[in-house]
């Protein structure tokens, strides 16, 4: 059993640190926010870890051993304490850099030349504020989210054309009848607009020109500001968040359509007022930057996503403020390594080993009383949420089957034994969530 540790005086719990970075003479606020958003790219088989911050982006190779190496920096266009929001995305050879604060821009950098240095390709200054960027890397479209231009316009949304990484062209602009979409989710065309208080929207863009709209998951339980989700790589689940304090996130299963239906909640602290800031997920985990309460892993798998990990990158209790520590989370690097941002310590490098959830429970079944007296009962107690067609076998020590009984989904059940005094083996056996035969063999004294 894995216990939590202390390390740097940071809590973890299934989650090792690698690396971290921080620098304190960056520009802060009266309450030390520093740093951003993070994202990942992978060049030539190195991983480079790419942090914003009040200053702008901060570039760092992973090294064999596993270390943050510093490459280079790009001083944003817009540079104050005020800067709140920095969003990075990467395309084929490039990063496209946003902020939502000030008089700033896109600005788009060549990291071709890595792990030497970065080139400043533009600083568009055509778009003033943009608060995210996604960029469907197949169909070269990037989706910047509340567009502001200098001329004091808003829009909910921008598609523009990567045809030219250097010159992106403005193809689509809307929806128009909401006043944001404030993230954004894309795969194969199919987009999942994160819209703040108008729900979650599907569209098809398949022509970018004119997108089809899918669906409009505007009223569902739990709801707050709708802030951010992310895909699954199979396209069968769909996880979002709410950032709004105490709101649970929501894991959708994703149709043939591609229709999201919440089919569980789940979080961690939510009833302490907890919000989970950016999510990402993989077919079985998803990897959460809570604020307040670090990175946050949680195991898809079970019938109500359970919290398999964590490490607490702002170990101070805020019983206040609810938006403070960890803001951005990139888990899709070939190591598997995680980076986490926290917006007052840093940039983490962190491993997490999946490999050791795929064990089987000896703890899922409890057999009471025991030693019982002949003739009597015995109660089995099933610590299982979901199970199909749990067999109970009683056996002498001779191996002779005594009883069988097949039962499903009741919590317990009770058996009477009719059997002399003696040693039995209770043999337990269903099928868990993770899809997996599961037999347990429990002694049982009769006497």
């Amino acid at each position: 059993m894995l216990f939590p540790l202390l390390v740097f005086g940071q809590e973890s719990y299934n989650v090792h640190l690698l690396d971290h970075w921080s620098d304190n003479s960056l520009l802060s606020n009266s309450t030390n926010v520093r740093y951003n958003d993070c994202w990942g790219y992978t060049l030539n088989g190195t991983e480079y870890a790419i942090a914003g911050s009040t200053e702008g982006i901060h570039v760092f190779a992973i090294s064999e051993n596993e270390e943050f190496i510093a490459i280079d920096s790009i001083t944003g266009h817009f540079v104050s304490t005020m800067v709140v929001h920095r969003d990075i995305k990467t395309y084929k050879n490039y990063a496209y850099v946003v902020c939502d604060e000030g008089q700033s821009s896109l600005q788009i950098i060549d990291l071709s030349y890595l792990p030497d240095s970065l080139y400043l390709v533009s600083n568009d200054t055509l778009i003033k504020r943009v608060h995210n960027l996604y960029i469907d890397e197949a169909n070269d479209l990037m989706y910047a989210c509340t567009v502001t231009s200098h001329t004091g316009v808003v829009s909910s949304m921008i598609v523009y054309s990567l045809n030219d990484p250097e010159n992106p062209t403005i193809i689509y602009e809307g929806p128009a009848d909401i006043p944001e979409v404030h993230d954004a989710y894309v795969r194969d065309n199919i987009a999942y607009l994160n819209c703040g208080l108008d729900g979650i929207r599907v569209y098809d863009f398949s022509t970018p020109s004119a997108p089809i709209f899918l669906q409009n998951l505007n009223l569902y339980q739990d709801q707050g500001y709708n802030h951010q989700g992310w895909l699954s790589p199979d396209g069968t689940k769909y996880v979002f968040g709410d950032e709004t304090t105490g709101k649970q996130l929501k894991l959708c299963s994703v149709d043939a359509s591609h229709e999201l239906t919440i089919e569980k909640r789940f979080g961690t602290n939510y009833e302490d007022g907890s919000i989970a800031h950016n999510i990402v997920i993989s077919n079985n985990f998803a990897y959460v930057a809570y604020f307040n309460e670090g990175l946050r892993i949680f195991d898809l798998r079970s019938p109500i996503p359970s919290e398999v990990a964590y490490y607490d990158t702002y170990p101070t209790y805020e019983p206040l403020f609810k938006m403070q520590g960890a803001w951005g989370i990139f888990a899709d690097f070939p190591s598997g390594h995680l980076l986490v941002s926290d917006r007052h310590t840093g940039l983490y490098l962190l491993d997490f080993n999946e490999t050791i959830f795929d064990v089987i429970s000896t703890n899922d079944v409890d057999i009471y009383p025991n030693p019982i007296s002949t003739n009597d009962y015995i109660t089995v107690k099933f610590n299982i949420e979901k199970f199909e067609n749990l067999e109970v076998t009683i056996y002498n020590t001779m191996g002779q089957r005594l009883k069988h009984q097949t039962i499903n989904g009741q919590s317990y059940e009770t058996i009477q034994l009719d059997v002399a005094s003696g040693v039995y083996v209770v043999r337990i056996s269903y099928v868990n969530y993770l899809g997996r035969q599961i037999a347990i063999q429990k002694k049982l004294i009769v006497g």
